[in-house]
């Protein structure tokens, strides 16, 4: 049995936690995904479900050739599902075969044999027979079971069956992100881009509550009272784009203001240790916890200590491997501060053993949004949790990156030069004459560029800048020919 196989279920001592909403799992390991792939799929789905404030005590999984088209899981499965729910394990076809295949389980596994099961099984065409974990359960621990999570985007249909047949609520993976991202929404941006999501996750599903059925069944004024549903979600999602536009028109102004400022954005998947060193870089009070997705509006601060120009850090939304297309659509003017980044900074748990992976997904959403473009620096973070073995295996097979933890100061502080110094590498020196009548240019180029020294002459202030080529162009533009003079380094 694999570590994805077993179930998670162990007598809890804490009060605070035997007392949540319990939630069993469902994962179906289909061709071409490996255990080591499913159990990480599993794992992370936990989090996300533990993320909600439930308590995860089971995990079904099967090995199919594909979702069964019903709900999911194969008959045999969805009714030892179904067992440990208290459900009916009706999904609403086949009755009887459904009903002569419980009464077999049921004895199947009075007698303990698991052949027995296995024949059945292969029988009805699944790959994997229950969970050996899963059997020795207790009543006590899947009694009042609340949530089903699917490790899958499955469609309305099957999402109604499992409920059916269960018994009890069931969300699929989609449906658990969009419910986080529900209750993390604190700005009223983040607020409106989610609710946009989650209409548009909610609005194919109409017809499979039980209000829709009912009213299908009624015809008629049935017929137009589920379509007037479906209207008012379309007039929502398109009162709140309307208010989302005006709302960005005024971000555009902001974010244009910084587009001289050197900004740096961290990015990486949720989890990663993003906010923690955006807090230890900035000293801001950015809301920091271990959890999947606690940060949904992106913070921008000055790296602290200043420099001169500032260097802003920009903290974006975390990504997740299934990330909803929708989602990332919405967060579209959120992850533009990705974008329009001078450097991305892909911060990367170098604890968790699926970090390429969760890399690779970061790298692919950058590129939905053509992020992929901008400068970017590989970071490995919580380098605290590992060996020095492992440590050192790491910066052999990846010398480029950077190693840190966001908990010591002296990494913080060397990782701080470090961004000081991608800026500074790309500077050109000059001395640039000022004219007295233009001595408002002064604080300008104390905003964009290093000034390293002044003095007064007749002819107005030379100044010793270092700088980026582009804003030294686009200084001697506005200033007498010649005014800008490069210097050599010494």
């Amino acid at each position: 049995m694999t570590s994805a196989d077993r179930s998670p279920s162990v007598p809890l001592s804490s009060p605070a936690l035997s007392s949540l909403p319990k939630a069993l799992l469902v994962g179906v390991r289909l061709p071409g995904v490996s255990e080591t792939e499913f159990g990480a799929s599993l794992d992370e789905l936990e989090r996300l479900v533990k993320t909600l404030g439930y308590r995860v005590v089971a995990r079904i999984t099967q090995a199919r050739a594909t979702l069964a088209p019903t709900a999911v899981l194969g008959e045999g499965k969805l009714l030892e599902l179904s067992a440990l729910t208290g459900g009916s394990g009706h999904a609403g076809v086949e009755v009887e075969r459904v009903k002569d295949k419980a009464r077999l389980r049921r004895e199947a596994i009075e007698a303990g044999s698991s052949e027995s099961s296995a024949d059945e099984d292969d029988a009805d065409g699944d790959d994997a027979a229950l969970d050996d974990d899963s059997r020795k359960l207790t009543a006590a621990e899947t009694d009042d079971l609340q949530l089903i999570a699917v490790d899958h985007e499955i469609s309305p249909s099957q999402l109604r069956n499992l409920e059916r047949a269960t018994g009890i609520s069931v969300l699929d993976r989609t449906g658990v992100i969009i419910e986080i991202f529900h209750r993390h929404a604190h700005s009223r941006e983040a607020r409106m881009q989610v609710e946009i999501a989650r209409l548009r996750y909610e609005s194919p599903r109409v017809r499979e509550s039980p209000r829709g059925r009912e009213r299908q069944a009624g015809r008629g004024a049935g017929e137009a009272g589920l379509e007037l549903d479906r209207r008012r979600i379309r007039d929502r999602i398109a009162e709140l784009k309307e208010q989302l536009e005006a709302l960005q028109k005024e971000y555009n102004v902001r974010r244009a203001q910084r587009r001289e400022a050197r900004r740096v954005a961290l990015v990486g998947y949720t989890n990663a240790g993003k906010s923690s060193l955006m807090r230890a870089l900035t000293g801001s009070d950015v809301y920091v916890e271990n959890k999947l997705f606690a940060t949904l509006d992106t913070t921008v601060r000055a790296l602290n200590p200043e420099v001169e120009p500032r260097i802003l850090i920009s903290d974006t939304v975390g990504f997740i491997k299934k990330l909803p297309h929708d989602l990332v659509a919405s967060f579209k003017s959120t992850l533009d501060e990705a974008s329009e980044a001078s450097l991305l900074l892909h911060v990367v748990d170098a604890s968790d053993p699926s970090w390429p992976a969760q890399l690779a997904v970061t790298r692919e959403v950058l590129g939905e949004i053509g992020a992929n473009t901008v400068p970017s620096q590989l970071l490995m973070n919580k380098v605290d949790c590992l060996t020095d073995e492992a440590l050192r295996a790491l910066r052999s097979e990846h010398p480029e990156a950077w190693f840190l933890s966001a908990k010591r100061p002296d990494d913080v502080a060397e990782l701080r030069q470090k961004i000081i110094a991608f800026f500074e590498s790309s500077y050109v020196h000059a001395e640039v004459l000022v004219p007295f009548s233009e001595q408002r240019l002064l604080a300008e180029m104390h905003a964009t560029m290093n000034v390293l020294g002044t003095r007064y002459e007749e002819v107005g202030v030379f100044v010793d800048v270092r700088g980026e080529a582009t804003a030294l162009e686009r200084l001697g533009a506005r200033l007498p020919e010649g005014a800008v003079r490069r210097l050599e380094d010494a």
